[in-house]
């Protein structure tokens, strides 16, 4: 594969259209955002990076980028082109070319080929290749950015397999990759990297390689568990769809031996502001003994407050009926006004899926001594804590990234599989328990 020719291929996935590509392999680039993470996307300084913005024609490097070659800091690196693609620079040969004929031959026009036409679902989409016109012999990959459409994205690099080190590795290179991680073997994956938003601080928390490294046996369902959690509560949902997910990444590689792949990792990422797009409440009755509570009804503006819940009706016997079309993150306000003053009260929530039609339904009555602050944990787990069956209820992209260790085979990758069996267990136990 790495001796053909290169070429600038014309891919099937196109060019984003209008130069305004809805992609998915990297991210958006707050700044706000870029400053909340030093230890895995730190940017370079003001002056440093006005002089990029020149020479690259607007291209900025990626501002929460987790794990691999930073721009900046190493020689190579991922920028965000205005257009909304990532652009990952070319690693010098093998391993540049080696990626680049990957994604041509995977996104060749012309390919007819099953086994690659369904790789390109769990890929970023390729866009060809890309040179700032100060630069000419920089070459970049040009690849769908995979966190674009998310508003709070949460980000985790995962490498995959059983060795880090690819068939023609020497020995001095085999050391090194064992030393890095010895469990990598016998685990068959190693987290490089997370970006968790908490719903809690509305800030982020990151993790670097050694935090992956540092993760044992004993403690790596634990390590993982944490990408999962909001600040208030495990996005079951979240895991849930990451399970079915990698489960179909590891049909396709149980049923194809024309590839095989080594320090190759999986990205993951999903909407850390817990709105599941396709769960919403249908009608939420807040029921007071002996009414509804003082200050809670004022023209019933109280209960549209940032537009989180609209108000249906209010009745004579103290029920509030209301529909909530986003997520729990902005009922702060609500609560405060509402429960400013302690009660001793109720809260009645029954939950219905309005998009599946009574595919799932629960009551949860939450009784409390003083709803005096412990309300959101509460109704975040009605939200956070959904049915395992239901998978598609998350905003979630796994993606297969970094193929400059990618081989041709006539055998099964069992050393992929091997990792990606594991890593589904663990994220399993996680769901389970």
């Amino acid at each position: 594969m790495a001796t053909e020719p290169l070429r600038p291929a014309v891919p099937a996935a196109g060019r984003p259209e209008g130069g305004r590509g809805r992609c998915a392999g990297g991210g958006r680039g707050e700044a706000e955002e870029a400053a909340a993470q030093p230890v895995l996307g730190a940017s370079p300084g003001p002056a440093a990076a006005g002089g990029r913005r020149r020479g690259l024609n607007g291209c900025v490097p990626l501002s929460h980028q987790v794990a691999g070659h930073m721009y900046g800091k190493d020689k190579g690196g991922i920028l965000q082109h205005p257009d909304g693609t990532v652009l990952k620079q070319l690693q010098p040969p093998p391993r540049g070319p080696r990626e680049q004929e990957f994604y041509n031959k995977v996104y060749d026009s012309d390919c007819c080929d099953s086994v690659l036409l369904e790789l390109r679902e769990y890929l970023p989409k390729y866009f060809g290749v890309w040179s700032p016109p100060t630069a000419p012999n920089d070459t970049y990959l040009k690849l769908e950015d995979v966190t674009r459409k998310f508003k709070k994205p949460c980000i985790m690099d995962v490498k995959i397999g059983q060795k880090s080190y690819d068939p023609y590795a020497s020995a001095e290179k085999i050391q090194q990759q064992v030393s890095k991680y010895p469990l990598m073997e016998e685990i068959g994956f190693l987290v490089l990297g997370m970006r968790v938003y908490h719903v809690s601080s509305d800030s982020y928390e990151t993790q670097n390689q050694h935090y992956g490294r540092s993760l044992t046996k004993e403690t790596v369902k634990d390590g993982i568990s944490k990408f999962f959690h909001s600040g208030y509560c495990l996005r079951k949902d979240v895991i849930a769809a990451s399970i079915q997910k990698v489960e179909k990444i590891l049909e396709w590689f149980e049923g194809q031996k024309q590839l095989n792949f080594y320090a190759s990792s999986l990205l993951f990422v999903y909407e850390g502001s817990c709105q599941p797009p396709t769960m919403r409440l249908g009608d939420v009755t807040l029921a007071e003994k002996g009414g509804v509570p003082k200050g809670l009804l004022s023209g019933g503006d109280v209960l549209e407050y940032n537009n989180n819940i609209h108000v249906i009706n209010s009745t004579e016997n103290g029920k509030i009926e209301a529909s909530v079309g986003k997520g729990l993150s902005k009922f702060y306000a609500l609560h405060k006004k509402a429960y400013s003053k302690r009660h001793h009260s109720q809260l009645s929530l029954k939950v219905e899926n309005l998009e599946q039609d009574n595919m799932w339904k629960s009551s949860t009555c939450i009784t409390q001594e003083h709803l005096n602050g412990n309300v959101i944990p509460q109704l975040e787990k009605v939200f956070c804590h959904m049915p395992a069956d239901i998978k598609e209820s998350a905003n979630v992209e796994v993606r297969m990234i970094d193929f400059a260790h990618v081989f041709p085979s006539n055998t099964k990758d069992e050393g992929y599989i091997y990792g990606l069996k594991n890593l589904i267990t663990v994220l399993q136990n996680i769901l389970d328990n």
